[in-house]
């Protein structure tokens, strides 16, 4: 990555990231994503979050963000199955700490997730859904490589419709650091 870019590492999500889920369900941090869940829908998200981190079959992977070199936990990324258009696909999303924004560590993150996601070898595409009006996650996709296909209403929370840019990357395609 170039200049400004903060070097990150991601490690499995596990139990004791619990503390990690509040603190990025701040209402700064979940504006664009319907406002921040009740306490019994971060416990079911967390749980959601520790078994997917376990599945071996390429489901997807749930990852803490953890800044380099302090080695301090600021954010949650991933990526997991999802139905889009009638085919299978790998989806992600992330949130950073608001003290860590600005530094390159959502865009270090995605593309790392990106290889974790190419890794497995099961999906050809992953799509990122940020909000139209997101303009720091709409830039993240721009600068890990992601092609802009449009505009889609998208359902998230559910119940809650989302006008969003839908975002692609080609996992068969060679990642950013082979260009």
């Amino acid at each position: 990555m170039g200049s400004g870019v903060s070097p990150v590492r991601l490690e499995a999500w596990s139990e004791r990231d619990f503390d990690l889920l509040r603190a990025v369900n701040a209402p700064a941090l979940m504006a664009h994503l319907g406002g921040p869940e009740t306490a019994e829908q971060l416990v079911k998200r967390h749980q959601r979050y520790v078994d997917l981190s376990a599945d071996r079959t390429g489901a997807g992977r749930m990852f803490r963000i953890v800044l380099e070199p302090e080695g301090v936990p600021v954010g949650v990324i991933g990526f997991w199955e999802q139905t889009w258009d009638g085919t299978r696909v790998y989806e992600t999303g992330w949130t950073v700490l608001g003290g860590f924004q600005g530094r390159g560590v959502a865009t270090a993150a995605t593309v790392a997730v990106a290889e974790r996601a190419r890794a497995a070898r099961k999906h050809r595409y992953l799509h990122a859904f940020p909000a139209v009006d997101n303009g720091p996650s709409n830039a993240v996709c721009r600068k890990a490589g992601f092609e802009l296909l449009g505009e889609r209403d998208f359902e998230y929370p559910p119940g809650h419709l989302l006008r969003s840019n839908d975002w692609r990357l080609d996992l068969e395609a060679a990642g950013p650091g082979s260009r």
